[in-house]
């Protein structure tokens, strides 16, 4: 496959139209990816109630692949309960690494990305906004245990 194939329309479509969710004033926290690749960044946003993400921004730096796995990700993770977009990330790992299925339902849209299993060397940009995210969860999570303590 070309490298040319992996920009479907679809990929592009949703890169080129997506709303970017404006940073967070007051975030529970916040988290900051690169690949060391191809130089994406992501940095993201996230406030979380009860174990669900309840608000989100970002600002994003990255080439298609990247821009539509966060394009994907602003569009649908509100109302995501933490573990399962734990479970979504590791999805697309194994997706993109062990030939895993794409994910369903609401973020079946992420299945358009399931070709860039074929190029290493695009994997990272394409988790990016995953791994930052669950980076986000965790710090949020450590933070409020440290506040169960006090």
């Amino acid at each position: 496959m070309e490298l040319s194939a992996l920009y479907s329309q679809k990929i592009l479509d949703l890169a080129g139209n997506a709303q970017q969710p404006p940073r967070l004033a007051a975030p529970h926290a916040s988290a900051r990816k690169v690949s060391r690749v191809c130089g994406s960044v992501i940095e993201v946003d996230l406030n979380i109630e009860d174990g669900v993400i309840v608000s989100y921004g970002h600002d994003v730096s990255a080439c298609a692949l990247g821009q539509t796995s966060a394009a994907v990700v602003a569009r649908e993770i509100v109302g995501t309960p933490v573990d399962q977009f734990r479970a979504l990330r590791d999805q697309m790992h194994a997706m993109l690494k062990d030939n895993g299925a794409p994910p369903a339902g609401k973020w079946s849209d992420l299945g358009y990305l399931e070709p860039v299993r074929e190029y290493r060397a695009r994997h990272m940009s394409t988790l990016l906004v995953f791994d930052a995210v669950v980076a986000a969860i965790e710090k949020a999570q450590s933070a409020e245990s440290v506040e169960m303590v006090r």
